[in-house]
């Protein structure tokens, strides 16, 4: 859809960025009512994906069918669905909606960073695809989700406590390593290494479908990446990095602020702590309400898959009187306070 507003005065919005897992087969071809407006855009990265010897944007996004075992791949996903939400951002009209500030989950926070005009279009591309293409040959650990609300969203403590005492018994195997990944709003993401996961897939009590293992999604925001961040510190220099235009909210819930960011701390909490510490998603999202009390949270496409989680932290801060899923859904009728471009 085309963010836009009737009325003279501009609406104040934060944008969410989305991570890895947005792009499925319900958004394939996703581009396609971007390829005229922006077809230099996305000529461009096709050009760079080419040169890497990997499909292209367009080759990805043109399939016939929605194949996981590609379309899930890092290299292919990662690029793919910073294309589309990176377009979704370029087509918001300005004139009508002030962006003051910007967040993202996960891999979110690289496309954030060119939101937020730290990286250009084009070192955009270098830092996501890079970190995307990390793994190509063996991907290091795993993720898998679960839900810790009750069936009005709010959160059930008691059920987060199980799943913290489940992780700390299966930290007592021996070779088996598992940590918190990702505060999603009512989910938790556990990220660790396979002898962990495979314990935990069968120890933790089954909620509907839950617990699953995410597909081709590495042990990230654990230690288990030290490598990784290692590695990204080395290959992805400093120089790509500029001082934000727009204030960032990080996986940690803190504020980067233009003017008064330091750089080479960016890129280190970028490509460090960001790797290989507990992305809170939560957090951000609550400190971006609390700071900036927005007209709206806009959330760029692919996809509305993180439209759920984003409720459940609105009721979690009983925001603007939205303390319940049937709360949140009717003000979602009425007057939506969460907009989603990928719908």
């Amino acid at each position: 859809m085309r963010l836009e507003n009737s009325k003279s005065t501009k609406k104040r919005i934060v944008i969410v960025c989305p991570g890895r897992g947005s792009y499925t087969k319900e958004t394939l071809g996703y581009l396609k009512k971007y390829s005229s407006k922006y077809s230099d855009f996305i000529s461009i990265l096709d050009q760079e994906k080419k040169k890497l010897k990997e499909l292209t944007i367009s080759e990805l996004d043109q399939m016939d069918n929605f194949t996981p075992q590609i379309h899930t791949r890092g290299e292919n996903a990662s690029a793919l669905i910073f294309a589309c939400s990176y377009l979704d951002f370029l087509n918001i009209d300005l004139e009508k909606y002030e962006i003051v500030a910007v967040t993202g989950n996960s891999m979110g926070w690289y496309i954030a960073l060119a939101v937020a005009g730290v990286l250009q279009a084009r070192e955009a591309f270098t830092v996501i695809n890079t970190m995307g293409s990390m793994m190509k040959e063996e991907t290091i650990g795993g993720q898998i989700i679960y839900p810790i609300t009750n069936p009005d969203w709010t959160v059930n403590f008691s059920t987060k406590d199980l799943v913290n005492q489940k992780i700390e018994e299966v930290n007592l195997i021996p070779e088996a390593k598992a940590y918190i990944s990702i505060y999603l709003g009512g989910y938790l993401v556990i990220g660790g290494n396979q002898k962990a996961l495979s314990w935990l897939l069968k120890n933790l009590p089954k909620i509907e479908n839950y617990p699953f293992q995410l597909l081709n999604h590495a042990a990230f925001h654990t230690p288990l990446l030290r490598e990784t961040s290692n590695l990204a510190l080395d290959i992805l220099s400093e120089s790509l990095f500029q001082t934000p235009q727009l204030p960032l909210i990080d996986g940690r819930g803190h504020l980067w602020m233009p003017y008064s960011t330091d750089i080479t701390e960016l890129h280190r909490y970028t490509l460090e702590h960001q790797v290989i510490e507990t992305y809170d998603f939560t957090a951000a999202i609550t400190y971006s309400l609390k700071e900036f009390n927005p007209d709206h949270l806009v959330l760029l496409g692919p996809g509305n898959g993180l439209g759920g989680a984003l409720g459940q932290i609105l009721i979690q801060n009983h925001w603007q009187d939205m303390n319940s899923k049937n709360k949140f859904s009717e003000r979602q009728k009425q007057d939506p306070f969460l907009i989603s471009l990928g719908r």
